[in-house]
């Protein structure tokens, strides 16, 4: 059995890719981290300096970094033009550059433990996305979120028996209610919204939303229960409901609503947070 490296050790791991040190709680240095890992992730792009497990990894990073920046307080538009500023410095580097060489050393060595890591927690403003890296026989959670309707516990993320083979599903446990017969996702269309709606509660108006409706649903398998949860159901989504996510705005809600025959709708409330980083770090297959 493999011991996943402590969230500390990978916090430490992760601050270790880039020269400037983070001064937690800034704009101007999360910024500064960003522009760092996306030079890197861009001279990645040009140069070809890593393996594709690493490469994932410092996709993840790249990610994580963005997220930290915008709820920072650091506009979208800004970290776009970092982005591009950035890539404009790879594409003026040559690969055989002796300081693009030092950082290409650096970062092999920081992402040694990070390769090794199996579990990340990806904290975001008020939750938090749990992702695992194991293998096993049975279907189980790689990424997920914790949220509730209610009294009832609602669990949202990716299952699957690998990291890369996950596919989105939403567990909830009803307490004193019939079964649904319908469940979907509800978020900003970013193509009616194309801008990140953060003013009220996080969603824009009904004509700018898109849902993503399940699949089907099954009686949820006891490893995909809620902690304190004894039965629930397990409600599947389409693959194109992963890619809508990860676009979202890391600051962004999400809701996953159930529908009832008599017209009713329970409402659970979820947070983009740094999904697609934590999606990243399952691509890097499992440990």
């Amino acid at each position: 059995m493999k011991i996943a490296l402590s969230p500390r050790i990978v916090s430490r791991t992760l601050a270790a890719i880039v020269a400037l040190a983070l001064a937690a709680g800034t704009a101007t240095a999360a910024g500064d981290v960003y522009y760092e890992r996306a030079f890197v992730r861009a001279a990645q792009d040009k140069c070809r300096l890593f393996e594709p497990r690493l490469t994932q990894a410092l996709e993840a990073a790249t990610l994580q970094a963005r997220g930290a920046a915008l709820r920072a307080g650091r506009p979208a538009s800004e970290l776009a033009a970092t982005a591009e500023r950035a890539k404009a410095r790879a594409e003026a580097t040559p690969c055989n550059d002796a300081e693009l060489n030092q950082v290409k050393t650096r970062v092999r060595h920081a992402f040694a433990g990070w390769s090794r890591a199996a579990r990340i927690n990806f904290p975001g403003d008020k939750a938090i996305w749990s992702a695992d890296r194991f293998e096993s026989a049975h279907d189980g959670w790689r990424l997920f979120q914790d949220g509730a309707t209610g009294a009832s516990p609602v669990r949202f993320g990716l299952t699957g028996k690998a990291p890369q083979e996950a596919h989105p599903a939403a567990v909830v446990s009803f307490v004193g209610k019939p079964r649904p017969y319908a469940a979907r996702i509800v978020m900003r269309d970013a193509a009616r919204s194309p801008r990140p709606w953060l003013g009220a509660d996080g969603l824009p108006p009904d004509a700018a939303r898109r849902a993503v409706f399940a699949a089907g649903s099954d009686l949820a398998p006891r490893d995909l229960l809620a902690s304190g949860a004894r039965a629930g159901e397990v409600w599947r989504f389409p693959d194109s409901a992963v890619e809508a996510l990860a676009t979202l705005d890391p600051r962004e809600p999400f809701l996953i609503e159930f529908l009832f025959r008599d017209d009713s709708v329970a409402t659970a409330r979820f947070e983009a947070g740094d999904f697609a980083a934590a999606r990243a770090f399952l691509a890097m297959g499992p440990v």
